[in-house]
């Protein structure tokens, strides 16, 4: 089995955001010797932080590639493609909060939704062999690129069935994501994976479990399509979500 590999847009631009961003593509094993096969595809924020510790924030980088290299050839998990999104730094809080508030600003989740949707995933879908259905579609991030993750996936779930929410920014705007899912119809429900760590602040765990008990009193049931997991000692940083990565991906991507 030959392994992952990694190709990269560089500078790929947006007019729905105004600026441009690097874009990472990981091809699951065997992708090339496997010509009639298509995949499932899941999209990741921050994804300067997923494959390399260059680029990564304070060098500790969520070893993605080989995780799902390890997860796919063991069997455990489904081949998939996994789009790694550059985030832009400076406009980066902006661009996933679906909301403003005073002083942070914020509440450009939308447009990003349309980057995404309309001029990433077309380019993916044109590129790669990929399943295009929302069925096979997934969003997975950390802290703020967790809070967008599930305001996509519960927004767009004619796009997203799955969503990886790690360490969720449930706190931001009053909780305005847990008002969101409250007040969302949902005709769909995403598969959903959420967890905190304990050592990640005061109030944060509650916040996240306010917004777990809200999916379970619209209709999710525990560990059939969402898996909630309160991880004992872990901090808010990459190392604590690179050793979720695994799980989370036999969880959303489960092999047949």
């Amino acid at each position: 089995m030959t392994p992952g590999q990694l190709r990269k847009y560089e500078n790929f631009r947006s007019k729905f955001l105004r600026n441009q961003r690097d874009i990472v593509v990981y091809v699951p094993p065997d992708y090339d010797q496997q010509p009639e096969r298509r995949y499932p595809v899941l999209y990741m924020h921050d994804g300067q932080n997923l494959f390399d510790a260059a680029t990564a924030f304070n060098g500790q980088d969520w070893h993605v590639a080989q995780t799902a290299d390890y997860a796919i050839s063991t069997g455990l998990v489904e081949p998939l493609i996994v789009v790694g999104l550059y985030n832009t730094g400076k406009t980066r809080l902006r661009e996933y909060t679906p909301t403003s508030v005073p002083r942070l600003g914020g509440g450009r989740a939308d447009r990003y939704a349309k980057f995404l949707i309309e001029e990433v995933k077309p380019v993916v879908d044109r590129d790669y062999r990929t399943k295009q259905e929302a069925s096979q579609t997934g969003l997975a991030g950390s802290s703020l690129g967790g809070l967008v993750s599930i305001y996509l996936g519960l927004k767009f779930s004619n796009v997203f069935s799955k969503i990886a929410a790690l360490s969720p920014s449930v706190w931001w705007n009053q909780r305005v994501i847990v008002r969101f899912a409250q007040a969302a119809p949902v005709e769909r429900r995403p598969r959903i994976w959420l967890d905190i760590g304990t050592r990640e602040g005061p109030r944060i765990v509650d916040d996240v479990e306010k917004f777990r008990d809200v999916l379970l009193s619209k209709g999710w049931q525990n560990d059939r399509d969402l898996h909630y997991e309160r991880v004992e000692g872990a901090e808010h940083n990459e190392a604590a979500w690179a050793a979720r990565v695994g799980p989370f991906l036999q969880f959303l991507f489960p092999a047949r």
